[in-house]
C-alpha cells in the first residue's frame, strides 16, 4: 500500500529531513577530547601547552615554525591538545590559529566561507614569520584545515611562504559525508539549513563550486611539498581517498598501510593517533624520517 501525504505533512517531513541532515553533519564533525596536557596561557589567554609562544625561535634542526589549522567545528586549542605538545617536545616552534568564526558561535570555528578563512591564514602566517624570523612555515591541517590552506597557496600567493602542507584526513576533492550529502540533493531545504550552520559545510561537499575551482588546473602549486594522511575508517571525508592529491611532490598515505590494526576514524586520526602524528613529523623533517609502525 502506498502512503500518500498531504502537502502540509510532506512539508513537515522535508523539514525534519533537513534538520536531521544538519544535525548529522554537526555530530560527526564535532571534536572530542584528546591527550591531557599541562596547561599554559597562550598569547590571547586561551589554554595551550607549550605552543603559541611568540618568543620561540626555530632551531637549526627545525628551522621552520609549524602552523596548525583545525577542522570544521574545531578550534585552535581543542583540535591540537595531543599533536601540538608532541611537536613541541620534538623541538618545533608550534602555532595554531582560529579561523572561520561566525557571530554567536563561540568555540566551534571553521564555519565561515573558506575563502575568508584562507585570508585569515594569510595574515596569521605573516604574523608567525615576523615573530620567528623564519623564511617559511610548514602547515599541518586536519579535515577542512588540510584543504583551506590550498586556497591560500593557490589564490592568495602563499606558496613562497610555505615549505610543506600536511593534510590529515582532508576534504581535498569534496566529501559525500558517508552518503548524507545525498539528503541535500534530494531535499533542497536541507541545504538551506546546513548553510545556516556554516557556509564551509556545503563548500566541502563533493562537486561544489568551491571544490571545482580549487582543483581546476591541478591539485598542487610548484615549490610546496604535499603529504596527505588518510584513514580507511573515515566517516566524514568520504570516500577516504577524496583527500589524496595528484601532482609532483605529493605523498599520499593510508594509515592502515602503516599499521593494519589502526582503527582511527576522522577525529581520532588527528586527536589521538600517534601513528599519524609520527608520519606527519616525518613529512616535516624527511631528512631524519624513521619508519612509521604501530609502535610509533
Amino acid at each position: 500500500m502506498k502512503l500518500k501525504l498531504s502537502a502540509s505533512s510532506a512539508k513537515r517531513v522535508r523539514r525534519a529531513a533537513a534538520t536531521a541532515a544538519a544535525m548529522a553533519i554537526a555530530v560527526v564533525a564535532l571534536p572530542t577530547g584528546a591527550e591531557a596536557a599541562t596547561p599554559a596561557p597562550s598569547e590571547d589567554g586561551r589554554v595551550t601547552s607549550g605552543w603559541n609562544d611568540y618568543s620561540c625561535k626555530p632551531s637549526a634542526a627545525h628551522p621552520r615554525p609549524v602552523v596548525l589549522a583545525h577542522g570544521t567545528f574545531g578550534n585552535s586549542v581543542d583540535n591540537w591538545l595531543g599533536f601540538a605538545p608532541y611537536l613541541v617536545n620534538r623541538g618545533y616552534c608550534v602555532f595554531s590559529l582560529d579561523y572561520g568564526q561566525l557571530p554567536g558561535k563561540p568555540f566551534f570555528h571553521g564555519l565561515g566561507p573558506i575563502e575568508d578563512s584562507a585570508k585569515q591564514l594569510d595574515a596569521y602566517v605573516d604574523k608567525v614569520l615576523d615573530a620567528t624570523g623564519a623564511g617559511k612555515v610548514d602547515i599541518v591541517g586536519h579535515s577542512q584545515g588540510g584543504v583551506m590552506p590550498r586556497y591560500y597557496l593557490k589564490f592568495l600567493g602563499g606558496a613562497p611562504k610555505v615549505n610543506a602542507l600536511v593534510g590529515i584526513a582532508p576534504t581535498n576533492h569534496g566529501t559525500t559525508l558517508s552518503g548524507l550529502t545525498k539528503l541535500v540533493d534530494a531535499f533542497p531545504p536541507a541545504g538551506d539549513v546546513v548553510d545556516q550552520v556554516g557556509p564551509s559545510l556545503l563548500q566541502q561537499k563533493e562537486g561544489s563550486d568551491f571544490i571545482k575551482k580549487l582543483n581546476e588546473g591541478g591539485d598542487t602549486v610548484p615549490g610546496v611539498k604535499y603529504t596527505v594522511i588518510a584513514t580507511k575508517y573515515d566517516e566524514v571525508a568520504t570516500p577516504y581517498r577524496t583527500g589524496f592529491l595528484d601532482g609532483p611532490g605529493v605523498k599520499n598515505v593510508t594509515l592502515q598501510d602503516l599499521c593494519p590494526i589502526d582503527l582511527s576514524e576522522h577525529l581520532a586520526i588527528a586527536l589521538t593517533d600517534r601513528v599519524a602524528w609520527h608520519e606527519a613529523a616525518n613529512a616535516l623533517d624527511p631528512a631524519h624520517a624513521t619508519p612509521t609502525t604501530c609502535l610509533s
